[in-house]
């Protein structure tokens, strides 16, 4: 059990209206832009709507009082990211580095706020358990990389407790061989040295509000996002790719 937290009333009552300015007047500002004119413009070497999303989301998670330091360098491009997966801020933190569509849960469309910026962020809705939807998600996955888009997955297929990198399921990775576009592990460490990861994770019987509202609270802590050393999917298979990902996964998260 955690010790009681006395400072934690008092972050609500800064952040929470700093959140809901940004969701208010952020929201609409980046609905704005967040369009074909968007697509069409570019800011500082990128097309403007990815530059407005990268900056939304940078600012959502430090609304958190989570302050991100990135180490690497993200693949410009078409290319396939690869994460571990902890909570439902990973999509946020990732896109606050580099704007890609990730594969996610259907569920998550749903999600107050979260779902509606996953749409707009291009994100993949899979139904587990069904195979048709399956069979459509790496279709479109496959497009988006041969059309010269980057991609996210976790490979873990869910939300772990905090405390191991789970199974990398292999056949996420076929459309990166198909295409033969280079996939890079991406390592997210919540907390110094990634010693938050079991707080930022989902508690048992926690839902997305729940994990929301907690995580607002929580004290201000350092997160790294660490952009490791992509492999090249040609000559590769999807099996190996599985397996050398989660390794410098484990590595970085180790180190």
């Amino acid at each position: 059990m955690q010790n009681r937290d006395w400072r934690r009333p008092f972050r609500y009552l800064w952040r929470l209206p700093l959140l809901l300015l940004h969701v208010t007047l952020g929201l609409a500002i980046t609905m704005a832009l967040i369009s074909p004119l968007g697509r069409a413009l570019r800011w500082r070497g990128e097309p403007l709507d990815q530059w407005v999303l990268r900056t939304w989301s940078r600012l959502m998670v430090r609304a958190f009082g989570m302050r991100v330091r990135r180490v690497g360098v993200p693949l410009p491009g078409a290319a396939m990211f690869v994460a571990n997966h902890v909570s439902w801020i990973d999509i946020t933190l990732l896109h606050s580095q580099r704007a890609v569509g990730f594969v996610a849960k259907s569920e998550i469309e749903r999600w107050p706020l979260i779902g509606w910026l996953a749409s707009r962020g291009g994100t993949i809705y899979h139904h587990r358990g069904d195979n048709e939807s399956l069979h459509g998600v790496m279709h479109q996955m496959l497009q988006r990389l041969e059309e010269g888009k980057a991609i996210g997955v976790f490979p873990e297929g869910r939300t772990c407790d905090g405390r191991e990198i789970g199974t990398f399921h292999a056949r996420i990775f076929q459309p990166a061989v198909l295409a033969a576009c280079p996939v890079q592990p991406v390592a997210l460490k919540y907390g110094a040295g990634g010693s938050a990861q079991t707080v930022v994770a989902f508690q048992k019987r926690e839902n997305f509000l729940q994990n929301f509202w907690r995580l607002l609270g929580e004290p201000t802590r350092p997160v790294e996002v660490h952009f490791l050393e992509p492999s090249s999917a040609a000559g590769e298979g999807r099996r190996r790719l599985a397996e050398i990902c989660r390794e410098r996964i484990i590595a970085a998260m180790a180190g």
